[in-house]
């Protein structure tokens, strides 16, 4: 009966307590777990003998991690605690998993300049891939990654390059389905709570803003009232929803409705719309966009346009992992969902 391992004193052995009891280098066990052919019989036997003795176990995430392109996989997202990329990226973990590989996430707050530096350590960790949503629609930061023959699949973002497979959500169906829906109440006045249109969403949904107002029949001029807004350096925030909502409440002849870029923007919308002890959606009816998990749970449920957002994220890892040469393009058509926070209660029942 063989006997038990033998525990080293500091706890789980080590590929240096293997190294120890065999009387050979570190790098000599790592060319047995690893490379078992190059090492001599009589080496390799003792190295094994050791493992066994110690019961040793390697650490097979810190090996997925030294092989870098095997497994790794960077996700680059504007803000992953933004619920939206939260959920994306549960999509892509999910699928990874089923291939054996992981990922590893980065926020690039849509900053050229740090998207291009995470860019950089994900080049230098040999990554499997990358799925990113980038912070403009240029291929200038992606060149460290393609130089290095890394496969990148852009997520939430539509084609800009024939080498490239996307997974995109049509945001400006999106849009223009939410500002159909307030047309059909009535609203003549609709305010537009908006990030930078530097961000390809918020131009998108602008684009189906204004294409749906002048599908109406109706003046963009006298229709739409627009603001863009960034708190403390954070774009598409409940802080930045709520300055806009100020904003635009402040004005002349102020909106009946707005249409926020995303649900974050419009839970802090909400919150000022309140505070000004307005009643939604009486005086102020509120879109949002994205349709996150929360929004339906809201003391007012939110409307807000759907997406996928967990499909999304695994269709961009299905198509990192089996897409290969072949470029693709996946795209989801946004549903609006109505909630109470522009039919009221009883109009919702």
């Amino acid at each position: 009966m063989p006997s038990a391992p033998v525990r080293p004193q500091s706890g789980r052995p080590s590929v240096r307590d293997v190294a120890a009891l065999a009387g050979v280098s570190v790098g000599t066990v790592s060319h047995v777990l690893n490379h078992p052919d190059r090492v001599a019989q009589a080496t390799r036997e003792r190295v094994e003998a050791a493992i066994e003795k110690l019961g040793f176990v390697r650490s097979e995430t810190a090996r997925r991690l030294r092989r870098g392109g095997s497994s790794l996989v960077g996700v680059l997202v504007h803000d992953i605690a933004n619920p939206f990329f939260t959920e994306a990226a549960r999509g892509i973990e999910d699928r990874l998993r089923e291939d054996e590989s992981i990922p590893l996430v980065g926020s690039t707050d849509s900053d050229a300049a740090r998207e291009r530096d995470l860019m950089g350590i994900l080049a230098g960790l040999d990554a499997r891939g990358v799925i990113i949503t980038p912070s403009a629609s240029t291929l200038d930061n992606l060149g460290v990654l393609i130089d290095r023959s890394i496969p990148v699949v852009l997520m939430d973002h539509p084609p800009i390059s024939r080498a490239l497979s996307t997974v995109s959500g049509d945001d400006v169906a999106g849009a223009r389905a939410a500002i159909d829906h307030l047309v059909d109440l009535g609203h003549r006045r609709i305010g537009l709570v908006n990030g930078p249109l530097s961000v390809r969403q918020a131009a998108d949904r602008r684009e189906g803003v204004l294409a749906a107002i002048v599908e109406a029949g109706l003046d963009v001029a006298e229709v739409l009232e627009e603001v863009e807004v960034v708190v403390e350096g954070r774009a598409f925030s409940a802080d930045a929803g709520a300055a806009g909502a100020a904003s635009l409440l402040r004005r002349p002849n102020p909106p009946s409705a707005l249409f926020c870029a995303n649900d974050l923007m419009a839970i802090g919308a909400m919150r000022e719309v309140r505070r000004q002890g307005l009643r939604i959606p009486d005086d102020v009816a509120i879109v949002g966009y994205d349709d996150i998990s929360v929004a339906s749970e809201l003391i007012i449920p939110l409307t807000s346009v759907h997406q996928p957002m967990r499909k999304l994220g695994g269709a961009a890892a299905d198509l990192l992992l089996t897409a290969g040469d072949e470029v693709r393009n996946v795209v989801f058509t946004p549903e609006l969902v109505v909630r109470e926070s522009t039919l009221g209660r009883s109009r919702h029942a």
